[in-house]
Protein backbone atom coordinates (compact mmCIF):
# COMPACT_ATOMS: atom_id res chain seq x y z
CA UNK A 1 0.00 0.00 0.00
CA UNK A 2 1.31 3.85 -0.92
CA UNK A 3 0.59 6.43 1.89
CA UNK A 4 0.03 9.86 0.44
CA UNK A 5 0.69 13.05 2.74
CA UNK A 6 -0.62 16.41 1.07
CA UNK A 7 0.46 19.66 2.85
CA UNK A 8 0.22 23.15 2.00
CA UNK A 9 -3.02 24.29 2.53
CA UNK A 10 -3.84 27.06 4.70
CA UNK A 11 -5.77 30.63 4.10
CA UNK A 12 -5.02 32.88 1.31
CA UNK A 13 -6.41 36.17 -0.32
CA UNK A 14 -8.22 36.50 -3.60
CA UNK A 15 -5.35 36.63 -6.42
CA UNK A 16 -2.92 35.49 -3.96
CA UNK A 17 -0.78 31.81 -4.79
CA UNK A 18 -0.08 28.48 -3.13
CA UNK A 19 1.67 25.27 -2.90
CA UNK A 20 0.70 22.07 -2.43
CA UNK A 21 2.78 18.76 -1.86
CA UNK A 22 1.87 15.29 -1.95
CA UNK A 23 4.86 13.44 -0.91
CA UNK A 24 4.38 9.37 -1.43
CA UNK A 25 5.87 6.16 0.30
CA UNK A 26 6.75 3.36 -1.33
CA UNK A 27 8.76 2.55 -4.93
CA UNK A 28 6.46 2.71 -7.45
CA UNK A 29 6.06 6.65 -7.63
CA UNK A 30 8.15 6.50 -10.43
CA UNK A 31 5.60 4.79 -12.30
CA UNK A 32 2.48 6.07 -11.35
CA UNK A 33 0.11 8.48 -12.50
CA UNK A 34 -1.00 11.32 -9.67
CA UNK A 35 -3.93 13.44 -9.83
CA UNK A 36 -5.17 16.20 -7.96
CA UNK A 37 -9.02 16.77 -6.69
CA UNK A 38 -10.70 18.96 -4.98
CA UNK A 39 -14.08 18.61 -2.81
CA UNK A 40 -16.54 21.18 -1.38
CA UNK A 41 -19.10 20.13 0.97
CA UNK A 42 -22.22 18.45 -0.63
CA UNK A 43 -20.61 18.58 -4.10
CA UNK A 44 -18.60 15.53 -6.01
CA UNK A 45 -15.01 15.50 -5.76
CA UNK A 46 -13.75 17.35 -9.27
CA UNK A 47 -10.27 16.17 -10.91
CA UNK A 48 -8.52 19.50 -10.85
CA UNK A 49 -5.73 17.74 -12.95
CA UNK A 50 -3.19 15.03 -13.50
CA UNK A 51 0.59 14.26 -14.13
CA UNK A 52 0.94 10.62 -15.74
CA UNK A 53 4.41 8.70 -15.20
CA UNK A 54 5.95 10.00 -18.52
CA UNK A 55 4.77 13.87 -17.60
CA UNK A 56 2.02 14.09 -19.40
CA UNK A 57 -0.25 16.82 -17.79
CA UNK A 58 -4.16 18.07 -17.75
CA UNK A 59 -6.28 20.12 -16.37
CA UNK A 60 -9.77 20.75 -15.35
CA UNK A 61 -10.42 23.76 -17.58
CA UNK A 62 -11.07 26.10 -14.83
CA UNK A 63 -7.27 26.07 -13.57
CA UNK A 64 -5.87 26.22 -16.98
CA UNK A 65 -3.38 29.10 -17.27
CA UNK A 66 -3.36 29.14 -13.50
CA UNK A 67 -2.30 26.35 -11.90
CA UNK A 68 0.78 24.19 -12.43
CA UNK A 69 1.16 20.78 -11.66
CA UNK A 70 5.00 18.95 -11.79
CA UNK A 71 6.61 16.05 -10.24
CA UNK A 72 9.79 15.05 -8.52
CA UNK A 73 10.43 11.24 -8.63
CA UNK A 74 13.58 11.67 -7.00
CA UNK A 75 11.77 13.01 -4.02
CA UNK A 76 8.52 10.77 -5.00
CA UNK A 77 6.62 13.93 -4.98
CA UNK A 78 3.98 15.45 -6.91
CA UNK A 79 3.78 19.79 -6.37
CA UNK A 80 0.37 21.90 -7.18
CA UNK A 81 0.96 25.15 -7.42
CA UNK A 82 -1.79 27.54 -7.53
CA UNK A 83 -1.69 31.15 -8.68
CA UNK A 84 -4.62 33.68 -8.81
CA UNK A 85 -6.18 32.13 -6.67
CA UNK A 86 -10.46 32.58 -6.50
CA UNK A 87 -12.85 32.11 -3.94
CA UNK A 88 -14.38 29.43 -5.66
CA UNK A 89 -11.08 27.17 -5.33
CA UNK A 90 -12.31 27.49 -1.73
CA UNK A 91 -12.29 23.21 -1.18
CA UNK A 92 -10.27 20.21 0.43
CA UNK A 93 -7.65 19.07 -2.07
CA UNK A 94 -6.42 15.68 -2.52
CA UNK A 95 -4.01 13.92 -4.67
CA UNK A 96 -4.81 10.62 -5.51
CA UNK A 97 -2.09 7.95 -7.21
CA UNK A 98 -2.96 4.79 -9.63
CA UNK A 99 -0.52 2.10 -10.32
CA UNK A 100 -1.91 -0.53 -12.01
CA UNK A 101 -4.54 -2.18 -9.28
CA UNK A 102 -3.52 -0.05 -6.94
CA UNK A 103 -5.30 3.36 -6.51
CA UNK A 104 -4.19 5.34 -3.15
CA UNK A 105 -5.53 8.62 -1.54
CA UNK A 106 -4.24 11.08 0.52
CA UNK A 107 -6.00 12.76 3.82
CA UNK A 108 -6.67 16.31 1.81
CA UNK A 109 -5.48 20.02 2.45
CA UNK A 110 -7.59 22.72 3.22
CA UNK A 111 -7.41 25.56 0.97
CA UNK A 112 -9.37 28.30 2.03
CA UNK A 113 -9.43 31.72 -0.65
CA UNK A 114 -11.08 34.61 1.51
CA UNK A 115 -10.59 38.43 1.75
Amino acid sequence: QVQLVESGGGLVKPGGSLGLSCAASGSIFSSSTVGWYRQVPGKQRELVGSITRGGSINYVDSVKGRFTISRDNTKNTVYLQMNSLKPKDTAVYYCNLISGSLDSWGQGTQVTVSS
